[in-house]
């Protein structure tokens, strides 16, 4: 049984532990509004630009390169994880998913590169297999024009015929204490709208520009709407995955700091309970004394 300076010093230092989950989910908090409201606000962009680029890509017709269905034989997947840990099951279930993802693809005798977003996901994958590409301070910014140099980038080597098919694994935010696995397909852009893929509608005939004279031609506005949707989506996944990390993390700390609170009332508990029993000693020692002094 420990000693009671053995149970003081354990509540101490489940204490200072509380300390700081409690201000780790206080600072997750902070952030946690505002990557919200910055997904919340780059969402109807995304979305618009997103049924945009289908209306016109199904109109009778259409070719784009970036439309071409090729027969995937090298892809790659871009990783969307965190930079740091305690944050639950949030970079595992992205790892989990990610291996999935290579395994089903490799058993078809795909060849897959991979692209890491997050020092968590570069950390996992490096030690088993051979990472492609590592993205550095994406999260922390949150930078638009260095997540477009990394779309233009992927663009540019399925243009050039190097890649068959750009796939993305990241989490979709639904709510502080709920993120969602995502993995879709981004390029080629398929002309169908896929389902689970977040943002999609479904379209009306209208919206699909059947009716509308186009100038300039509505191939140069694919040329332009394609690549910025892509960049846009690119975007708008990992502004997804800031914020489901915070909100990951917030849980988790908030999950922390309920269970050291509980641990310290058995802890407490024990050391009255101990401390009792070493009082009743004491006593149960002096009256013996007196006993055998009469």
């Amino acid at each position: 049984m420990p000693s009671l300076k053995d149970v003081r010093t354990r509540i101490n230092s489940v204490k200072s532990t509380r300390q700081i989950t409690r201000a780790m989910k206080m600072v997750a908090a902070a952030k946690l509004r505002r990557s919200q409201e910055a997904i919340i606000s780059a969402r109807p962009y995304a979305y618009r630009i997103y049924s945009l680029m289908l209306g016109l890509a199904q109109r009778e017709g259409v070719v784009h390169p970036l439309l071409e269905q090729r027969e995937e034989k090298k892809v790659r997947l871009i990783i969307i994880a965190g930079d740091r840990g305690l944050c639950g099951s949030f970079n595992a279930n992205i790892f989990k998913e990610s291996q999935k993802f290579l395994r089903a693809k490799e058993a078809e005798g795909v060849q897959v590169q991979v692209d890491c977003i997050g020092k968590k996901a570069y950390d996992f994958f490096k030690r088993r297999r051979q990472v492609s590409a590592y993205h550095e301070g994406i999260l922390n910014k949150g930078s638009y024009n260095k997540v477009a140099t990394i779309a233009e980038e992927n663009l540019k080597a399925f243009l050039n015929q190097e890649l068959d098919a750009i796939y993305l694994v990241y989490n979709e935010f639904k709510s502080a204490i709920q993120q969602k696995v995502i993995v879709e397909r981004l390029i080629p852009v398929s002309t169908q709208t896929p389902s689970g893929v977040v943002g999609t509608v479904k379209l009306s005939e209208e919206e699909r520009f059947n009716n509308y004279t186009f100038e300039p031609s509505q191939e140069r506005m694919l040329e332009e709407i394609i690549p910025r949707h892509f960049k846009t989506q690119l975007y708008r996944a990992v502004l997804e995955s800031v914020a489901s990390e915070h909100g990951a993390r917030m849980a988790a700390m908030e999950n922390a700091t309920k269970n050291a609170s509980e641990m310290i009332e058995d802890l407490t508990l024990q050391y009255n309970k101990a401390r009792q029993a070493a009082i009743t000693k004491e006593l149960m020692e002096i009256v013996g004394g007196v006993e055998a002094m009469k």
